[in-house]
């Protein structure tokens, strides 16, 4: 699949997020900048995390998405009695061939709703780790793909909830992003009861993009530019996370770097450029970062917050010039 003629590789991938993200407006109102996060992590070939209390459109967001792209969907429920084995698959021995057979989980599809993922037990949230990392699962001492594209959208209630356990740092490291989604605005909430009295939900949206025109719109992504000075601008911000011991007592990781270089090269190309900027990774910087970060317990106690570490951050780095040549 190519742009149409006359229209350049950016402008059409810039064209198809438009589509996007208007297409999953229409069931989910109020929340514009969380559902263009969402597709610039899809663009990015991440997986993202979603927060906010019951009821606020986290699973409707996911499978808004599901549908838009026209893509193969699986939801898992986590609950504290799920097992690994419910999520990547089992084997089951099979009395017509006498042998084991592999019967592949949820897991086995291009969008994964993992809902309510807090919900379940640390074991059986790290089966979800290898499939995140590296788009594969071990079973048994066999490993088996997964198709392309792979995104997790993962939704959680706030920490403080009954019934939730705390995601490990392995685990959020995982996931490239994490939005937040809150209650909506008075005018935003009377759609919502209208979609509810005509009884509109995210299947019954039509496909604006399908799988072939979505790994296109990656390719595209892949090659947007990242000059050398906007990497060193990246490795700096990671960087001085690592450096703030009495505020941050787990800073962020190298995959962090390469999260926000990929995120940043998705936003630069959904805006129509071929090239990143400084505001692009100041854009994404929070999230991107903040889920990352583990504070020391006195700048908890103080009140000092993930996000206002990422935005001292940003405000304390110098921003590099020249940076959109190659």
């Amino acid at each position: 699949m190519v742009a149409p003629a006359g229209t350049t590789d950016v402008a059409w991938v810039q064209d198809r997020v438009r589509d996007l993200v208007a297409n999953v407006e229409r069931v989910v109102h109020g929340c514009t900048p969380v559902v263009r996060d969402a597709v610039v992590c899809l663009l990015a070939e991440g997986h993202l995390l979603i927060e906010g209390v019951p009821g606020v459109a986290k699973t409707t967001l996911a499978k808004a998405i599901a549908h838009s792209i026209g893509a193969r969907m699986n939801r898992i429920q986590f609950t504290p009695d799920l097992l690994p084995s419910d999520v990547v698959g089992v084997n089951i021995f099979d009395d017509a061939s006498r042998g084991f057979v592999f019967h592949r989980g949820p897991v086995f599809a291009n969008v994964v709703l993992a809902d309510e993922i807090n919900r379940a037990s640390p074991k059986t949230q790290s089966a979800l780790l290898e499939a995140m990392g590296e788009r594969q699962v071990t079973v048994d001492g066999r490993t088996y793909g997964l198709d392309a594209p792979h995104f997790v959208i993962a939704t959680q209630n706030p920490a403080d909830h009954q019934g939730t356990y705390a995601l490990p740092e392995a685990q959020l490291d995982r996931f490239m992003m994490q939005v937040r989604l809150g209650y909506p605005a008075p005018e935003q909430e009377v759609r919502v009861i209208g979609d509810a009295i005509g009884r509109r939900l995210p299947a019954q949206l039509e496909p604006v993009t399908g799988i072939e025109d979505l790994m296109r719109m990656i390719e595209v992504t892949r090659a947007v530019h990242v000059s050398e000075a906007l990497r060193g601008y990246i490795v700096a911000i990671v960087g001085g996370t690592r450096t703030r011991p009495d505020t941050v007592r787990l800073g962020a990781s190298p995959r962090a770097g390469n999260a926000l270089a990929m995120v940043a090269q998705a936003r630069a190309v959904s805006e129509g450029r071929e090239y990143v900027l400084p505001d692009d990774v100041k854009a994404v910087a929070p999230a991107v970062l903040c889920h990352r970060l583990v504070l020391a317990p006195v700048a908890a106690i103080q009140g000092v917050t993930a996000g206002s570490v990422v935005a001292d951050l940003l405000a304390s780095v110098p921003v590099p010039h020249a940076v959109a040549g190659r």
